[in-house]
């Protein structure tokens, strides 16, 4: 690891809930010695990518990131930042793949990119993702604000024979969903389609949305579903990053289990 590498590297280390870090603790997280480290601190500095705090004498990011993130979200917007891994997700699943966006209590689509392997594929005509009954929609009630799960019993419609129709139900899919890190949606929207979320994350730190596949029914496997998880994670990473946030360590935790013991998808679900 270079120099400017482990420099950068320090801004990592600040968070909502550790905003300030001083010298002594920021040596103990990064492992590294105090005469290093405060170098590495001055170079932040003099760079503007961190300040002191004159009162408390801790460290806090600096103004110059301010600058760097407003370009960042002018040049690179959410769909941008996005159809790379899209694409690759789609391309290696040979399936539909496509971006959902949470916004306030409603799910909508951002972006989407179809496989040319198959004739038959799924077409993303969507205005909203129900959140009871889709992939994108059940990865939101298990990731998002805990007030989606009376909104979401509050409009229950019945699309196929396994879309979920009671409040325990789906609440015992949300916290299968919530253990695994994947959200299903087993022909619960339309009956030739099978989903499979992973959820995104952006620089505020709170759910924003989701990645997913829709899979043609009849060519849905166990080993495509294996695949189609390794890959969403792939791209859930890809896509928060590119977002500017971080994945909670408890949802990669959820998914080295997950791709440990691989399940197929429950009916109903």
């Amino acid at each position: 690891m270079s120099s400017v590498t482990k420099t950068l590297a320090l801004l990592a280390y600040f968070s909502p809930s550790r905003p300030e870090i001083g010298l002594s603790q920021l040596c103990r997280l990064a492992k590294r010695d105090k005469a290093t480290t405060y170098r590495h601190l001055q170079a932040l500095e003099d760079a503007g990518f961190i300040e002191q705090n004159a009162t408390t004498k801790l460290y806090r990011l600096g103004p110059a990131l301010l600058q760097l993130a407003q370009v960042r979200e002018l040049t690179v917007p959410q769909k941008v930042g996005a159809e790379a891994a899209l694409a690759a997700l789609s391309d290696a699943t040979g399936e539909t793949a496509h971006v959902t966006v949470l916004s306030g209590s409603t799910v909508y689509p951002l972006a989407s990119h179809e496989s040319q392997l198959h004739g038959t594929r799924a077409i993303m005509d969507v205005q909203t993702f129900p959140l009871h009954a889709t992939a994108s929609g059940l990865c939101a009630l298990a990731f998002g604000p805990d007030t989606l799960f009376d909104i979401a019993v509050s409009k229950m419609e019945s699309y196929t024979a396994n879309t979920v129709t009671t409040p325990v139900e789906l609440r015992k899919i949300v916290a299968r969903i919530a253990d695994t890190g994947f959200g299903y949606a087993n022909r619960s929207y339309e009956d030739e389609i099978q989903g499979v979320s992973a959820p995104i994350f952006d620089q505020s730190g709170q759910y924003a949305g989701a990645v997913s596949v829709a899979c043609v029914a009849t060519r849905f496997t166990p080993e495509l579903e294996q695949i189609i998880k390794q890959k969403l994670v792939a791209a859930s990473r890809d896509i928060t990053r590119s977002w500017g946030g971080v994945l909670p360590s408890s949802i990669e935790a959820s998914w080295t289990r997950s791709l440990s013991h691989p399940h197929t998808l429950e009916n109903a679900s």
